[in-house]
C-alpha cells in the first residue's frame, strides 16, 4: 500500500517549495539533495509530505538514540496506517572487548540487551523482507554495523496457510532452525509450545501470538490470540513468521564456518610460532577450540559476532551485512542533523579497528574479527540510493556531494523570527550577562549561557548563585539521568539560567529560552565556529523576544558569517510575514514531570503531559494499549511475587516499584 500522511496542518511558508523541489529531484534520480531547515521550520514534515509522493521505502538515520525515538514518534503519527519502524543499538549497556598491552590488561565483554528494542529490531528487519514498500525504519548510526545474512534471514521464513499438508513434527523443526525455542513452562517472545494438535507460537517481534490447530497433518486453523488470556483476537488464512533472530543461519553453513575457522585457526597458530610468540598462539589455540566446543555443542558461543564471516559466507576484508542490506535497491536515506550524523559514521570504523587490532595482535581474536566492523563511509555512500541531507548548518560535505541542489527552508509556520544578534565587549561580560538575565527573570523567561570550558561553567554558576540567580550547569561529565533531571528543572521553573560548554548535544529547543548569551565568542575553534555559533544562535528561535549576545573583543569570520545569515533569514521571514499579514504566534509547552523509568534495565525517562503520557523518549509504551499495560503489570506482580517466595526481597522491590509506575501510566491511558 502507499503512504498515507495523516495530519490537521497544511504545507506553509517555505515548506511547499521545498516539497516540490525535493520530489522532482528524486523523480529525476538525483543521488544527493540537501534540505537547509532553520529550527522550528517543520523539517520533518516536509520529509512526511515528500514520502506520501515518492512512495519509496525509507531509512530515516538519526547521530542519537534520543532524537531517532523523537523522529518514530513524528513519523507514527504521520503515518499510523502505514509501517513505522525503530532501529536502534539494544544495549542498555554495552562494554566492549579489548586489550590494553602497556599494562597487560584483558577487559571482558559486558552487556545488557533491551528485550523490547531487540522487539523493534526484528519487527524492522521483518517488516522490510515482507514486502510491504510504505516502510520508514528510523535508526541510530547501529544501522552501519553487521547483522545477519539477509539471504539467510529470508529463507528462515516459515510461510503456513490453512488446509497446508504438513506434519506438525516438521513444523516445530522449522521452528527451531528459524531460532524459536521449546517451553513447556514460561511462554514469552521467541518460544513456541506444544498441546496435542494445537501449537502455540510467540512471535519475537510481536506482543501477540499465534496458535496453528491441526488435523491430523493438515493445518486446519490459523489464529492469532492473547499469549496471556489465550483469547482469539483474528483469524488468519495464511501467516508469514520471521526468525526470532537476526542472526539466523543455515546448518550447512554452520558446519562449513567451523571448518574454515579450525583452517585459519592453524593458520594463525603458525604465523604466531614462526614470530616466537609461543603465549599468543597457546592463547589463540585454547579460546578459539573452547569457542568451536561451544559452537558445535549449543550453536553459539560468547563473542560469536567475532566469527560473523563464516557464517555470512563471505571473503576476508569484505564488509559486513548490515541494515542497509535489508531494504530494497531503491530506497531513500534521510540524513538528520546531516552535519553531526555523517562525521559520526565516518568515525566508527577507526574506533573499531584500533581496538580490534591489539585483540588480534595479541591473539585474544582471529584476524576474521576484523571483519565484523560498522561500515566504512566510503561503503555506506556506496549502498544507499538517493539520499537527503537534512540540516540547520550543513557541512561542506553535504554541500559538494549535492553539487549547490539546496532546498532552503527558513519561513517558520509560526511566523517567529530568527533571533537579533549583538556583539558586546568581552570586558565586564559576566556584570553585563547578570543585568540581561534579571530582566528575563522578571519576565519568566529563560536564558542558556555557553562557556568554552567545563571548569568555566562550574566556576560562573558558583557566581550566579552568591547573587540568588537560579542556576545549574551542564556538561559531559553529568550522568545521563541528571541531565534528564537539570533539563525538566529548567523548563518546569526550578532555575532560570542553563549554563555549558556544548549545548547543541543537548538538544535545547525550548521556547521558554528568550536569551542564549555566547562568552568569548571570538575564541575561533569547534565550538565557535560559524556552523556552531548559527546551532546555538537557533537555541532562541522559538521565543518571540529571541535575542544573542556574543561577547567578543573583535568580530571573527565565524561570528560574521553567523550574523550575516541569520539576518538574511530574518529579512526573509519579515518579507513573508508582511506579505501574508502574519503575525507571530509563541510557542507554549505545558509542563512536564518525571514519572518513572520503564524499569531496572531502560534510561529512558516516562513523563505526564495534558493528563497524556508523553512517550517520545520511549517508543515502546507510546503504542501499547490499556490491555497491554494491564499484561505488563500482571507480569510484574508475577515476579515480584516469586522473588518474594524466594525472600529476594531486593529484586522483588524493584518488581513492585515497576508494577507502581506501570499503574500511574495506566491512569493516564485513554
Amino acid at each position: 500500500m502507499d503512504f498515507k500522511l495523516i495530519s490537521p496542518f497544511s504545507p506553509t511558508g517555505d515548506q511547499p517549495d521545498a516539497i516540490k523541489q525535493l520530489v522532482d529531484g528524486v523523480n529525476t534520480g538525483l543521488k544527493y539533495q540537501t534540505l537547509l531547515g532553520v529550527t522550528g521550520s517543520g523539517k520533518t514534515f516536509t520529509i512526511a509530505n515528500l514520502l506520501e509522493q515518492i512512495k519509496k521505502p525509507a531509512l530515516v538515520l538519526s547521530h542519537n538514540k534520543t532524537l531517532a525515538a523523537q523522529l518514530y514518534s513524528e513519523f507514527k503519527q504521520f503515518f499510523p496506517e502505514n509501517r513505522v519502524e525503530y532501529f536502534v543499538s539494544y544495549y542498555d549497556y554495552y562494554q566492549p572487548e579489548a586489550y590494553m598491552p602497556s599494562s597487560d590488561t584483558y577487559i571482558e565483554k559486558d552487556l545488557s540487551i533491551n528485550d523490547e528494542i531487540e522487539k523493534l529490531r526484528l519487527s524492522a528487519t521483518s517488516a522490510l523482507l515482507s514486502g510491504r514498500r510504505d516502510v520508514i525504519v528510523v535508526s541510530s548510526v547501529s544501522c552501519i554495523y553487521g547483522i545477519g545474512n539477509p539471504e539467510d534471514f529470508h529463507n528462515s521464513v516459515i510461510e503456513i496457510s490453512v488446509g497446508q499438508q504438513i506434519s506438525r513434527d516438521v513444523l516445530l523443526r522449522n521452528f527451531v532452525d528459524s531460532l524459536y525455542s521449546r517451553t513447556e513452562n514460561e511462554f514469552t517472545r521467541g518460544t513456541f509450545r506444544v498441546r496435542g494438535n494445537t501449537v502455540d507460537i510467540f512471535i519475537a517481534y510481536d506482543d501477540f501470538a499465534s496458535r496453528i490447530i491441526f488435523y491430523g497433518d493438515e493445518i486446519e486453523e490459523i489464529l492469532t490470540i492473547d499469549p496471556v488470556s489465550c483469547v482469539t483476537i483474528e483469524k488468519h488464512q495464511t501467516q508469514r513468521i520471521f526468525p526470532a533472530n537476526i542472526f539466523v543461519t543455515s546448518k550447512k553453513r554452520v558446519n562449513q564456518a567451523i571448518k574454515e575457522i579450525q583452517d585459519d585457526l592453524f593458520l594463525q597458530i603458525e604465523a604466531f610460532k614462526a614470530k616466537e610468540q609461543i603465549f599468543e598462539a597457546k592463547r589463540i589455540e585454547e579460546r578459539v577450540t573452547f569457542d568451536l566446543e561451544m559452537i558445535k555443542e549449543l550453536g553459539y558461543c560468547s563473542g560469536i559476532e567475532n566469527y560473523s564471516r563464516y557464517f555470512d559466507g563471505r571473503k576476508p576484508g569484505t564488509r559486513p551485512f548490515c541494515l542497509l542490506d535489508y531494504f530494497p535497491d531503491d530506497f531513500i536515506t534521510i540524513i538528520d542533523e546531516s552535519h553531526v550524523t555523517v562525521p559520526q559514521i565516518k568515525g566508527m570504523h577507526g574506533g573499531d579497528t584500533a581496538r580490534k587490532k591489539n585483540l588480534i595482535e595479541y591473539g585474544f581474536r582471529l584476524p576474521a574479527a576484523a571483519d565484523n566492523r560498522p561500515l566504512q563511509l566510503d561503503e555506506f555512500i556506496r549502498i544507499i540510493n538517493q539520499v537527503i541531507f537534512v540540516s540547520a548548518t550543513p557541512a561542506d560535505f553535504e554541500l559538494q556531494l549535492s553539487e549547490g541542489i539546496v532546498a532552503e527552508q527558513v519561513i517558520r509556520p509560526t511566523g517567529i523570527l530568527d533571533p537579533i544578534i549583538e556583539v558586546r565587549p568581552s570586558l565586564n561580560q559576566v556584570d553585563n550577562l547578570m543585568d540581561e538575565i534579571e530582566q528575563r527573570v522578571k519576565l519568566t523567561e529563560k536564558v542558556l549561557v555557553t562557556t568554552l570550558t567545563k571548569r568555566m561553567a562550574e566556576e560562573l554558576t558558583k557566581y550566579l548563585t552568591k547573587f540568588n540567580i537560579k542556576c545549574r550547569y551542564i556538561h559531559s561529565d553529568v550522568e545521563t539521568l541528571e541531565r534528564v533531571e537539570i533539563m525538566e528543572g529548567l523548563h518546569n521553573g526550578v532555575f532560570d539560567v542553563l549554563i555549558g560548554v556544548n549545548l547543541l548535544r543537548e538538544g535545547l529547543d525550548l521556547p521558554e529560552v528568550s536569551l542564549v548569551a555566547i562568552l568569548d565568542a571570538d575564541k575561533e575553534g569547534f565550538l565557535r565556529s560559524a556552523r556552531a555559533l548559527t546551532q546555538t544562535a537557533g537555541r532562541a528561535a522559538r521565543h518571540l523576544k529571541g535575542k544573542v549576545i556574543m561577547y567578543a573583543d573583535k568580530i571573527t569570520d565565524s561570528m560574521q558569517k553567523t550574523i550575516d545569515e541569520t539576518e538574511r533569514r530574518r529579512e526573509k521571514q519579515i518579507k513573508y510575514n508582511t506579505e501574508n499579514n502574519i503575525s507571530p504566534q509563541q510557542i507554549v509547552r505545558t509542563a512536564k514531570s518525571a514519572l518513572s523509568e520503564l524499569n531496572q534495565h531502560s534510561k529512558n525517562k516516562v513523563y505526564v503531559e495534558n493528563e497524556n503520557v508523553d512517550f517520545a523518549a520511549d517508543p515502546v509504551l507510546k503504542y501499547m494499549n490499556r490491555d497491554q499495560i494491564k499484561k505488563a503489570i500482571d507480569s510484574a506482580r508475577k515476579k515480584m511475587e516469586k522473588e518474594a517466595k524466594t525472600l529476594n526481597f531486593i529484586e522483588a522491590a524493584m518488581y513492585r516499584d515497576e508494577m507502581i509506575r506501570l499503574e500511574e501510566i495506566l491512569k493516564f491511558k485513554k
